[in-house]
C-alpha cells in the first residue's frame, strides 16, 4: 500500500525558514519521480518543485533560489527546505509521486494529473 506523509509545517513570519520532510512507503522509492506542490484557498493547485529517480530536479519560477528539494533514498524521505518565506507561500503543501510499474521514472513531470498518489498535507502560514 503506497503512503505519503507529509510534516513539518507550520506558521512563521515573513522571511522565516520551514523544511518539509515527506515519508513514503509501499513502493519501490528509489525509483519513483517525487514532487512538492501547494495549493492556496481558491487557487489551483500548482507544482512547487519536483525531483527524479536520477535526481533532476525543477522548480517553479516562484521559488527559484529560496527552496531546495533533496531525496533520501536510504530512508525513503524527501525534504523540502524554504528560505525566505514569503506571505504568497502560504498553503497546504502535498508530496506526490510518479509511480511507475517497472523501471526508473525519469523527467520533469509538472501537472497534478501526472502524480499518481498523494499525501494528506501539512499547512505552512507565513505572516507578514
Amino acid at each position: 500500500q503506497v503512503r505519503l506523509m507529509e510534516s513539518g509545517g507550520g506558521s512563521v513570519q515573513s522571511g522565516g525558514s520551514l523544511r518539509l520532510s515527506c515519508a513514503a512507503s509501499g513502493f519501490r522509492y528509489s525509483s519513483a519521480c517525487m514532487a512538492w506542490f501547494r495549493q492556496a484557498p481558491g487557487k489551483e493547485r500548482e507544482r512547487v518543485a519536483t525531483i527524479d529517480s536520477a535526481r533532476q530536479i525543477t522548480y517553479a519560477d516562484s521559488v527559484k533560489g529560496r527552496f531546495a528539494v533533496s531525496r533520501d533514498n536510504g530512508r525513503n524521505t524527501m525534504d523540502l527546505e524554504m528560505n525566505s518565506l514569503k506571505p504568497e507561500d502560504t498553503a497546504m503543501y502535498y508530496c506526490a509521486t510518479r509511480r511507475l510499474p517497472s523501471g526508473n521514472c525519469l523527467g520533469s513531470f509538472v501537472s497534478t494529473y501526472e502524480y499518481n498518489y498523494w499525501g494528506q498535507g501539512t499547512q505552512v502560514s507565513v505572516s507578514s
